[in-house]
């Protein structure tokens, strides 16, 4: 079996497709894993969202930020940004079945030898670690009133991590880390202003892989979500957001031998 990890889709189906045409995809036994944000900002996020769904065990999708915005202004508690492209998915016939299946989304996946996740980890958290607190933030989200997580998910505060959290604030770190996190201080506390590039990053702090004593050092992680950091493929470390929304590229590496397959995508009107 073949593990193909692909970066951030945004609701760019057309892209994807392509893709999957140059990738030699057994579709009986490989597996495509997406590092999330499936939707939004693209032109067809309702189209993606049906597509990965159906691939049904061949995806493995983990949650992103905008995954999570799309749940929550279809509960309510978040506003349409100017440039989201969620209407065509709330208004669609098999909304509540699609939206069902975003909420089982993991945060979190590990297989082969890699883990999977949206954004980041922060430095104190093992891999162990990591899997446990995901799973925390994957039960609020699927239990029968998962809709008292997502009326406070959202917030900067508290922007480090303490194994004393509770309740909300312990998961609302949890899902900042894992979904928007870029930067962190060498301690772990967060930033979530900055997403430029590396040259440009704020005085005191450090992209949180590079994070020292980072508990996870000797994980292999991939992750998306920085478009403008662009493709790295470092020993340990796999950062395949390549700015497919942007005008960039579409990007999967192939895990077993590190194989990279990419196809341009065309530039949006609008950045954000």
């Amino acid at each position: 079996m073949s593990i193909y990890a692909i970066g951030d889709l945004q609701g760019c189906l057309t892209p994807l497709e392509r893709l999957l045409d140059k990738i030699p995809f057994n579709d009986n036994q490989d597996q495509l894993w997406f590092v999330g944000d499936l939707v939004n900002r693209g032109p067809q996020s309702l189209q993606t969202l049906r597509f990965v769904k159906n691939l049904g065990p061949r995806a493995i999708a983990v949650l992103g930020n905008h995954d999570l915005h799309l749940l929550c202004v279809a509960e309510g508690y978040a506003k349409h940004h100017s440039g989201d492209t969620l209407t065509e998915i709330l208004n669609a016939p098999d909304r509540d079945e699609l939206l069902h299946w975003v909420r089982h989304c993991p945060m979190l996946h590990s297989d082969a030898g890699y883990t999977l996740v949206h954004a980041g980890l922060l430095p104190q958290w093992s891999l162990t670690q990591s899997q446990s607190l995901a799973r925390e933030v994957e039960t609020a989200l699927q239990a029968e009133h998962y809709t008292e997580f997502l009326s406070v998910m959202y917030g900067n505060k508290p922007h480090s991590w303490s194994d004393d959290l509770t309740g909300m604030d312990r998961l609302r770190v949890i899902t900042n880390a894992m979904t928007r996190l870029r930067l962190c201080t060498p301690e772990g506390e967060m930033e979530f202003t900055h997403k430029g590039e590396l040259k440009d990053i704020p005085a005191g702090y450090l992209p949180w892989y590079e994070a020292p004593n980072r508990q996870t050092v000797q994980d292999r992680l991939i992750f998306g979500h920085w478009s403008a950091l662009g493709l790295r493929l470092d020993s340990n470390v796999l950062a395949l957001d390549t700015g497919c929304l942007w005008g960039g590229s579409l990007t999967a590496v192939r895990l077993e031998d590190r194989a990279l397959f990419q196809v341009p995508c065309e530039k949006r009107s609008h950045h954000s």
